[in-house]
């Protein structure tokens, strides 16, 4: 299914992580070297425009970063990008310039592209979030199945085994998730498509809808 790929959810202009993901077909096939491509890529980012700041913690220098927040390596923070009070960052994290990584808000194994926003109380974990993309207050990424089996994608009758116990959510480009939404393990959302506020989301939801709930998925109007 073409819609669950790489280069249907995402515009690769948008991160710097683009020559990584063009060798995988699905997102998900990310995750697993995130944290080596991380540490390479932080060795080799211009010493004019990033400082390391901590053991492979790559900041770039017009980023501003409370002295709250909590950030292990390997990781790296995009140009006038904010880490918030109290953010959590775990490592094998890429957040891009001009994000915003608000207050409380906790990431682990993630690529957020530029201008992505998770800026009150959220998580992040095992997942990738596309350019421009918004998730809303207290809502979060689930990465693991309550049976704890490897995270299977759904699609309508297709069916992709990730083979990873954790898989969290892909959002495309320009998905704007509403408040209080939990993403469920293996969520696929599609490019310009938004989320009502207190959703549950499960399987792939097409690029360009409005989720309303569970049996209500509308087509975005131009």
């Amino acid at each position: 299914m073409n819609e669950l790929k790489i280069t249907e959810l995402y515009d690769l202009h948008h991160t710097l992580a683009a020559s990584y993901l063009s060798q995988f077909t699905y997102p998900w096939e990310a995750l697993a070297g995130l944290g080596d491509f991380i540490v390479e890529l932080g060795k080799s980012l211009p010493k004019e425009e990033y400082e390391e700041i901590g053991e492979q913690i790559w900041a770039a220098k017009s980023a501003v970063i409370a002295p709250t927040a909590s950030i292990t390596g390997p990781a790296i923070i995009g140009k006038n990008t904010q880490v918030r009070h109290c953010a959590f960052i775990r490592g094998n994290a890429l957040v891009g310039d001009d994000a915003v990584v608000g207050n409380s808000t906790e990431l682990k194994n993630v690529i957020l592209f530029d201008h992505v926003q998770v800026p009150h109380y959220n998580y992040v974990g095992d997942s990738i979030l596309g350019y421009c993309s918004h998730m809303g207050a207290g809502s979060i990424t689930s990465n693991v199945k309550s049976d704890k089996k490897p995270v299977v994608v759904k699609a309508g009758a297709l069916r992709l085994e990730t083979g990873r116990k954790k898989v969290g959510g892909m959002l495309g480009d320009f998905v704007e998730v509403g408040c209080g939404t939990v993403i469920n393990p293996g969520s696929v959302i599609g490019k310009n498509t938004s989320i009502y506020p207190l959703s549950m989301i499960r399987g792939y939801i097409p690029a360009g809808s409005v989720y309303k709930n569970q049996g209500e998925i509308a087509t975005k109007e131009d």
